[in-house]
């Protein structure tokens, strides 16, 4: 909308230290977001949004780990990475289950600490939990959530109970 000028003059009044600069909504060619974010990065923490939240756009594995390292080089602190709110766009398929062989190609890219990867069912948050540890990055939580998914970070729900156990605690749990 070319109002990036009177947005920031929000943010600065608020003392807002963080951004979120995102296509998935707007139609933004990637090297005018890539600029958006050199600019406002030397200001503000910058997390950047990959993906669509339009389900009938699909990103390769290549286009997906590419916009991520060139977000990163262009100064985001994190990169998010799409799902929406329903949890079945982007790094989902439509019924809700983790592309498995996306997320391992992008992993073997860009590092895990830099990506916030949105999970707003249980299922994906115990997944991400099981395949990164319990300091994954994970957004898109609903705030009735946030206790449960931190339970699930702790061990102390049924699915991630025995995730973190030291290998003779398990044994000896599993023949209690």
């Amino acid at each position: 909308r070319k109002k990036l000028d009177d947005f920031l003059r929000v943010v600065d009044k608020f003392k807002l230290n963080a951004i979120e600069v995102s296509d998935g909504s707007a139609n933004i060619m990637h090297d005018v977001k890539c600029e958006i974010i050199r600019k406002l990065s030397a200001n503000y923490i910058v997390l950047s949004e990959v993906g669509s939240k339009d389900a009938e756009v699909h990103l390769s594995s290549d286009e997906w780990i590419n916009e991520m390292q060139t977000e990163l080089s262009a100064g985001s602190s994190y990169v998010i990475a799409e799902a929406r709110e329903s949890g079945n766009v982007g790094i989902y398929n439509n019924s809700g289950k983790t592309e498995v062989s996306l997320v391992d190609s992008i992993l073997k890219s860009v590092a895990a600490e830099k990506i916030l990867w949105e999970a707003p069912l249980k299922p994906q948050q115990v997944w991400f939990i099981k395949k990164l540890g319990s300091d994954v990055n994970l957004g898109n939580i609903a705030p009735n959530e946030i206790i449960p998914l931190e339970t699930l970070r702790l061990g102390l729900r049924g699915d991630t109970f025995l995730s973190f156990l030291p290998d003779e605690m398990k044994s000896e749990i599993e023949s209690f």
